[in-house]
This record gives structure tokens, sequence and C-alpha cells, in this order.
């Protein structure tokens, strides 16, 4: 096992007094580009990475649910009688919310037994890599498997994103568990929001020599909060007044018409959404047609779209942005929900120590908190890591 399979297992072991019946594990994930569009019924392009979230499950034989974390102290309980979403609080209502959305697709949560979990990752948390997700995704394939569910892939996704939204409280979309789930090693998860196809992409970052370097600025964003709502708030608006269900029924021939009918900020809302959708579409087709050293433009371009359009970015984000770039990366932007959180930057492999020590002494310079900076690589989805 991995160091972090046995820590979770003896972390397991420490606070329940007994050997789990499994390990599940989970990826965090990181999205390339396609950003607030999944809410928007639009396109991402998302993948997931090798930093992994790890459960240890073992089934009871009566209704109480246990679940403890390396992250916190002590260990929260509840039946599964009063497992409903008004019951559900702090970190425990990411996994606790999974066990009871799978309630609300099909599970018969007044047949099955409670269950003892433990949770452990070294997928950072606050750094727009979806912890949130790995631990949704981890606790879904580990309770589909001992309750004999066999709910598929795309609808454990689904499971997550209610879990996030009802339990939790964060209006996001289905990305980030798609991608924790669907994830394939050197590919990415092309995904249509509105119909949940999903198609694998494979991004040949490995034969190009790229490597895709996560620059965490430590600034900690939280979705609960109110930028992340009122993005989202924004962009219902634009739809109802633009006439349309949402704005993934709009193209950029579009945006003429929408700059005449809304007032300004709501108006580069929608463009960010509008001509962030056709980006991925862009993206896909690149990598495709002239491989991954093409695509650096469009990463740029997004970003400029979500500092200048979403207002999503921080002057951190902007600095990671700018001097990676300028220290030899293809291309650059910030990823996840913004206000906060991580940039990227897809460097060839032989820049990235140049890239980390430029980007070290420009916040530095700045006087910012130094930012933490790791490669990560395209990995393998949710699965069974071992029976004990």
């Amino acid at each position: 096992m991995t160091d972090l399979q046995q820590a979770t297992a003896a972390g397991f072991k420490s606070r329940f007094a007994h050997a789990p019946d499994g390990l599940w594990s989970a990826p965090g994930r990181v999205n390339l580009i396609g950003e607030h569009t999944d809410y928007n019924d639009g396109f991402v392009f998302p993948f997931a990475i090798d930093r992994r979230t790890v459960v240890a499950l073992r089934l009871r034989s009566d209704r109480l649910i246990r679940v403890a974390s390396s992250f916190a102290e002590d260990a929260v309980e509840l039946s599964l009688d009063h497992l409903v979403p008004e019951n559900l609080h702090g970190w425990s209502a990411y996994p606790l919310g999974v066990a009871w959305a799978l309630g609300e697709f099909g599970a018969d949560l007044t047949h099955v037994p409670g269950f003892e979990v433990f949770i452990d990752s070294d997928v950072p948390i606050g750094a727009g890599l979806s912890s949130s997700a790995a631990i949704e995704s981890a606790v879904a394939v580990a309770l589909n498997e001992v309750w004999g569910l066999d709910l598929d892939r795309p609808t454990l996704a689904r499971v997550g994103q209610l879990a996030e939204n009802r339990a939790v409280g964060a209006p996001t979309g289905i990305m980030d568990q798609s991608a924790s789930l669907l994830g394939e090693a050197d590919a990415a998860v092309f995904l249509d929001c509105r119909t949940l196809d999903a198609e694998i992409i494979p991004l040949g970052f490995d034969a190009a020599g790229l490597d895709l370097l996560i620059i965490d600025t430590n600034v900690s964003h939280d979705h609960a909060t109110g930028g992340y709502a009122d993005r989202r708030a924004s962009c219902e608006a634009g739809a109802a007044a633009l006439g349309v269900g949402s704005l993934r029924d709009l193209s950029e021939a579009d945006l003429p018409r929408a700059a005449t009918l809304l007032d300004d900020e709501t108006f580069r809302r929608v463009r960010h959404i509008v001509t962030e959708n056709q980006r991925v579409l862009d993206t896909v087709r690149t990598l495709r047609d002239l491989g991954p050293t093409a695509i650096g433009a469009l990463l740029d371009t997004s970003h400029v779209s979500m500092r200048d359009d979403f207002e999503i970015s921080v002057p951190q984000l902007d600095l990671a942005v700018v001097t990676s770039r300028e220290a030899g990366a293809i291309g650059a932007r910030m990823t996840g929900g913004g206000f906060g959180g991580a940039a990227i930057a897809l460097t060839p492999r032989e820049l990235i120590p140049a890239v980390r020590s430029a980007v070290s002494e420009a916040f530095a310079s700045a006087g910012y908190v130094a930012p933490d900076m790791f490669v990560v690589r395209a990995s393998d989805g949710a699965r069974r890591d071992t029976a004990a």
C-alpha cells in the first residue's frame, strides 16, 4: 500500500478499534479549461490528478454512522434515521451528504446498515483542486459497493453534486465529481454538462514533454460564500433577459444583442461563459489536430476573461500567471471557482525549475505568502484500492 493508504487504514483502526472492510480512493481534479460553464449547461475539460482522498470503511450491524478524518479531531455520529441535510454541518456534511443523496437516487436508506468511515487525503484543501469532490466520490464508490447499489459513474457524479448543493450548501455544477469518477491517465474528460455525455480525450502531455505546474497561492476560497453564488445568479439573470434556458444556448454571434439588452456587469458575466464554452471546444479540437503545444493561447485568453469579465481572479493569481508565462510556460490560467486557489502553467518539463524560481521570487518581491508549487499528472478516477 502507499503511505497514504497505510495512514488511512491506521487512522481507521485508531479511531474505531478494528480494521476496515476495505479502502477506496478518488482523485482531486484540475480544470484545464472551462470555468463556471458547468452550471450553465456548458462544456468543461477537467482531468483527475495524482493527488487522492482515501476512505477506509466498515459496515456496522446497526443504523449508526460514524465519520472521522485526519483533519478533524472529533468523530461525528448520526443515525441513518436522522440523515437529512438540515442535520449535517461542517466537514462531515461531505461524506454524510453523499449517504443521504444516495437515498435520493434509489438507495433504500430504511434497509441499509450504518457504517464507520475514516478519511485521509493529499489533495490540498482550498486550492481549487476539488478536495471536496474527492471526498464525495471516494465515499460514493465505497457505499455504492458495500450497499450493493450498482449505480453507474455518471449517476454517482450526480449524487456528489446533490450532496454538495443540498448538504453543504455550495451551488456547484457537476464537473468536479465527473472528473474524479471518470478520469483516466494522460487524458482529460470532455464533458457536456447539459447531456452529461463524457468523452475521454488524450492529452499527450507526456509525449510532448509537458508538465502541468500547480501554483497554489494559499489564498483560501469558500464556494459556500457569496462570490460564487453571485456569479451564478448573474448568469441566470442574463439567460432570462435574453430569453434562453441557459447561457449554453448562446453563441458568440449573440453577444452584440446581449450588449444592448444587459447592464455592463451582467453582459461581461455572460460574455465570459459564451466565450469560455467556445474555448473548451477549440481546446479539444486543437489537441486532436495540432497537439498540446498549441493550446497555450487558449489558456491565456481564458485567464483574461476570468480576470476582466467574470472578475474572479485575485492579484496573487494574476502574478502567478504573468510570471510563469514570462519564465517559459506555454500557457497559464487560474483554475477552479476563483477568489483564491491555484493557477496552472503548462510548461516544458525542462523549464519547470525556472518557472518555480521566477514565481517564488515574484511573490516574495510583492510581499505575498509563498505559494506551494507542484506538478500534477492526469490520473485514473475513483476506485477500490484494497480489501483492507
